[in-house]
């Protein structure tokens, strides 16, 4: 698109510039929208999008600003020789270069939310900085979702055919400008759009100066979210123009999320309370009772790559795809109300193994990832355990390793040691993109339990309901498929799990063994009641215990991810204090128990009838979860008592972790701490 020259002609194609882009942010909302439409089928309506449309404005200008202030400051500040050929050809580069990554990162995240529930941060570079498949990966889902490749192409050839420059034509304003072969006054050949002469370039600079004075400020405050914030927009401010922290991904854009991501520091301590006075509220530090009596049971976790409570039978009024596992929950301990503490794997680990939730960003990812940390396995060392980990995929995949050396596991099993075992096929079992199969590695599992010294502390990670949701091909023709991809990877590993127990109860270790099964986090989802802010962390929580100890039954209590830490603790009769966040649901009221997660920049709070969501400054939302299943009644202004007294927990909890994580506290000093 060419502009007719004049003084003013390089000002007026940058805004028509940005103006592009602006258009650009918008459509790739719209294709966010309509590739999750089923998570916001149910609530949105116009009256929300008006508002979604208003607050992402913000947002997309602080975004294109920041990502655009190179080339804003290219075409505005005030040079005469700008509109020489070669410059604004390196003016278009750079203006495409940034905007069609900021394009590529919009139109990625219609995808990745799926598995996150929120906008991609900084941190997904420390998370896949092991992966050495992401680019097969990549390829299929180009496959999958071509329609959004080819919307990128559409959108990058749209803003490089569209790009507003100055003619060049000589018959404008011919008086102010060389012909096409003249020298301007300084004898240089700068094309035949360069103003001529003092008088000229000085109006033309003038001009251009005035229209950069008249930038910055907008600008700043433009980045800052507007003149009126005492401080820049975060992200949790999307929150001001969404009824359900679900929905401010479609307020935010990635960029933005990625920039705030990368300059903000991570964890910041509130001061909600005075010293002591945090303490007194919620402590993390178990003490031991003086009548606990130690068990050397063996202990086996089982974490469940996305096997979210939506597919489970045992859980539902309706039949799942976990035959086997809905068995096993006849004779096991399980909880009505049971939820994960984050979103993705890298969550799973400090919340199952260590009891540290998920708050702000998974905290292995930050500079806090090289806090003293202990978990499950590092406390059973001292009682004498041998402890283990183990994982199908590469031995670096998703940071497994290094955090469960981190934490205390002794011995770590992945796809190097599966492979140098000669009793299974190797790389054969390989899934061709994240790891060894379930079945012949959980096989290897039970195996390798059966060498390793009693009493042992073990864990396993399974793989294959990871996306992209393949089975072996000997499976394809007797697994059947389901509605969602992911439903016959979940009745694969059912099955896996079937022959993992029955091979486990052939061996000696089995009846002195207390099994653990969780989720790592939910995945994909089809029922209304597993869509909202809740429901995205419904995941099972499995206590088993062959030889009785643990009375079986489903409990009308809540439970969650970070309470496995402390209920095993407590059951084995561990005698030494430890930090841990969550409880002992053993010995624990069901109207005591409770469960803590982070979505979007809200908190939620789930104890009793209730579900308090708080932003970290004050309450947003009430609920009675368990007849309001969809989350449909807010009756915060009907009950502010009940608030106000979840919220005083909800603080306290938040104030002790951020307290610890960033004074490196993590860890219980036995010779000095007091007990509380």
């Amino acid at each position: 698109m060419r502009i007719k020259n004049n003084i003013l002609a390089l000002p007026l194609c940058f805004a028509i510039n940005m103006a592009l882009v602006f258009a650009a942010y918008e459509i790739c909302r719209l294709a966010f929208l309509a590739e999750n439409w089923a998570m916001y089928a149910n609530t949105l309506s116009w009256d929300t999008w008006w508002q979604i449309s208003r607050g992402g404005l913000r947002f997309d200008i602080a975004a294109i600003l920041y990502t655009n202030i190179l080339y804003a400051l290219m075409m505005l500040f005030p040079i005469h020789y700008k509109e020489n050929g070669v410059y604004q050809k390196v003016c278009k580069g750079v203006y495409m270069a940034v905007n069609a990554v900021a394009i590529a990162m919009n139109l990625g995240d219609c995808v990745y939310f799926q598995y996150t529930g929120r906008r991609t941060t900084v941190t997904v570079f420390s998370e896949f900085s092991n992966e050495n498949n992401m680019l097969g990966i990549f390829g299929h889902e180009t496959i999958r979702h071509w329609y959004l490749f080819l919307l990128f192409g559409i959108m990058a050839v749209a803003l490089y055919l569209l790009y507003a420059k100055p003619s060049t034509s000589n018959s404008t304003q011919a008086s102010e400008r060389t012909p096409h072969n003249a020298m301007t006054d300084s004898g240089t050949d700068h094309g035949d759009t360069m103003p001529r002469g003092r008088k000229a370039v000085t109006r033309y600079c003038a001009a251009h100066l005035a229209c950069l004075l008249l930038f910055l400020p907008l600008c700043i405050m433009g980045m800052r979210g507007g003149f009126t914030y005492a401080r820049p927009i975060a992200i949790n401010t999307a929150n001001e123009y969404v009824q359900r922290p679900i929905e401010t991904p479609l307020v935010l854009n990635t960029p933005f999320c990625m920039l705030r991501t990368a300059t903000k520091k991570v964890f910041v301590v509130p001061e909600y309370y005075a010293e002591g006075e945090c303490e007194r509220i919620f402590s993390p530090i178990h003490v031991p009772a003086d009548s606990c009596v130690a068990r050397k049971k063996n202990v086996v976790v089982l974490i469940l790559e996305s096997f979210g409570r939506e597919y489970w039978g045992g859980y539902n009024d309706y039949k799942g795809y976990t035959p086997f596992l809905d068995s096993l929950m006849t004779v096991s301990r399980t909880y009505a109300y049971t939820f994960a503490n984050g979103r993705k794997s890298i969550d799973a680990m400090p919340s199952v193994l260590s009891s540290i939730p998920m708050f702000v960003e998974p905290f292995f990812l930050t500079p806090n990832s090289l806090n003293d940390v202990r978990g499950i396995a590092a406390e059973l060392n001292t009682a004498g355990y041998h402890t283990a980990f183990f994982h199908g995929a590469d031995n670096g995949s998703m940071g497994f390793m290094a955090f469960a050396r981190t934490t205390g596991f002794k011995e770590y099993y992945g796809m190097d040691e599966y492979c140098a075992d000669k009793r299974y096929n190797g790389m054969k079992d390989f899934d061709g993109n994240w790891a060894i199969w379930d079945e012949p590695f959980l096989q290897y599992y039970a195996d390798k339990m059966a060498e390793i010294k009693e009493p042992f502390m073990t864990c396993v990670f399974t793989a294959t309901s990871h996306h992209p949701y393949n089975i072996p091909d000997s499976y394809r023709k007797t697994i059947k498929e389901g509605s969602l991809a992911i439903h016959k990877c979940i009745r694969y590993t059912d099955n896996a799990l079937r022959q993992f127990f029955a091979k486990a109860k052939t061996m000696p270790w089995y009846k002195n063994t207390l099994f653990v099964l969780t989720a790592d986090h939910v995945n994909m989802t089809e029922k209304a009641e597993y869509m909202t802010d809740l429901g995205l962390f419904a995941v099972p929580l499995v206590f088993f215990d062959p030889s009785g100890d643990i009375e079986p039954g489903m409990q009308d209590a809540i439970a969650q991810q970070i309470d496995v830490m402390p209920t095993v603790l407590n059951h084995l009769g561990y005698n030494k204090r430890y930090l841990g966040y969550g409880i002992d649901l053993l010995n624990t009221p069901p109207e005591e128990t409770w469960a803590v997660n982070y979505l979007n920049g809200v908190y939620q709070y789930v104890k009793g009838n209730y579900l308090l969501q708080y932003d970290g400054t004050k309450p947003t939302a009430l609920y009675r979860y368990r007849t309001d299943r969809l989350l449909k009644k807010n009756i915060l202004s009907q009950e502010p008592k009940t608030a106000a007294t979840m919220q005083r927990t909800l603080e306290a909890i938040i104030q002790s972790y951020m307290e610890r994580m960033t004074s490196n506290n993590l860890v219980v000093r036995r010779e000095t701490e007091r007990i509380p």
